[in-house]
């Protein structure tokens, strides 16, 4: 006939025919009845309260320690499953939890006394993954699992964790101030670091806002430069180019008539030395030609010369006479005075003329007209 069960409960079948036992875990099964026997283990998930009493730490300070542990029998694995009925079969879920639980608070026992209660109080769960460790490898064996293990509880009898309590809370306090004194430390550094970043910032805004004042103003000189140029520059070359267009052409102009005037000079000069030449050269012949008159009418010559420049030998003899503004005249107090005695002296002069020039040069002019001329 045929057997059924859940999932929470296996079924062995042994007997005729079953060697070694057929496992079911969650499933059904047939059973040949008087010749084959069908036996179930329960595969439900255990909590143990696993309680250590008075057990002595390290340092041998006695505590007392309770942890809360899950197993179950593993019927996914037949080799585990195998060993659970092997050490379970036929015993109930309280048989089996207590043999599961006496195996846990051995362990337990076993790691709080190889660590001290500050290890176990500040550090729940390293100790309770030790004691999950530790169990699992030994309840494996068992065919049990372990699920879970957690440390619930520690307490002692000398408030040994109390005192160690205040030492904590005095130094959870402490570190609290101290916190919250590096907590104001920080929070004064981070104000100071904000307050010199935001200065910072106003200082690079400021030199931002600087550059850009320093960029308008050079683009207003630029502006300025290229309207002063445009303005004053350019009209002011202009007038210059032209200023010196015109002196140029002056100064061309002044050449050109420099020049006509120095050709003009020139054929001046040239004309005037021609002139000079021609005077020269008319007056040499005229002398050629009074020289040869003077050869051949040398007395006559001569005294048409001397004729001739006699009116100017009284002309100089005369002159300061007349051109004296005063005449002063000192008497002897017989003869004519004033201007009679004047001409009278002028008069004597000329008359002694004649004399004085045979005198010098040896024509007598008053026997001119006795003499007569030689002819050639």
């Amino acid at each position: 006939m045929f057997f059924t069960c859940g999932p929470n409960e296996a079924m062995v079948v042994s007997g005729f025919c079953r060697s070694p036992p057929v496992m079911v875990a969650g499933g059904r099964v047939f059973v040949l009845p008087c010749i084959q026997q069908i036996q179930r283990i329960s595969l439900n998930t255990l909590t143990l309260n696993v309680k250590s009493e008075k057990v002595y730490t390290r340092h041998g300070v006695p505590i007392s320690v309770t942890g809360i542990a899950q197993v179950k029998i593993q019927g996914q694995n037949k080799e585990m499953l195998a060993a659970a009925c092997q050490m379970f079969l036929g015993k109930t879920e309280a048989e089996i939890a207590h043999i599961a639980l006496e195996t846990l608070e051995g362990h337990q026992r076993a790691i709080m006394a190889h660590m001290t209660v500050e290890e176990i109080y500040k550090d729940r769960q390293k100790f309770s993954e030790q004691v999950f460790k530790v169990a699992s490898s030994d309840l494996v064996n068992m065919g049990i699992s372990v699920v879970s293990y957690t440390l619930k509880d520690i307490h002692d009898d000398q408030d040994y964790l109390h005192s160690l309590g205040k030492a904590r809370t005095a130094q959870v306090q402490k570190d609290a101030r101290i916190g919250e004194a590096e907590a104001k430390r920080d929070a004064g550094i981070r104000v100071a670091k904000t307050k010199q970043q935001i200065e910072e910032q106003r200082v690079q805004v400021q030199v931002v806002e600087r550059a850009q004042q320093v960029a308008v103003q050079e683009q207003e000189i630029a502006r300025r430069e290229k309207e002063l140029e445009a303005r004053v520059r350019k009209p002011a070359e202009a007038e210059r180019y032209k200023l010196e267009r015109l002196a140029e052409a002056e100064k061309s102009q002044l050449i050109m008539q420099a020049e006509a005037e120095a050709e003009s000079v020139r054929m001046r000069g040239e004309a005037e030395a021609f002139a000079i030449g021609a005077r020269a050269r008319a007056e040499a012949e005229q002398m050629a030609k009074k020289a040869e008159a003077f050869q051949l009418y040398r007395e006559a010559a001569q005294l048409d010369m001397l004729l001739e420049k006699l009116p100017q030998v009284a002309e100089e003899i005369s002159g300061p006479l007349t051109s004296a503004n005063k005449i002063t005249l000192v008497s002897s107090g017989g003869g004519t005075m004033g201007a009679a005695k004047v001409t009278g002296e002028v008069l004597d002069i000329l008359t002694r003329l004649p004399e004085s020039v045979e005198r010098l040069t040896g024509v007598s002019i008053s026997q001119v007209n006795h003499k007569p001329l030689r002819t050639a």
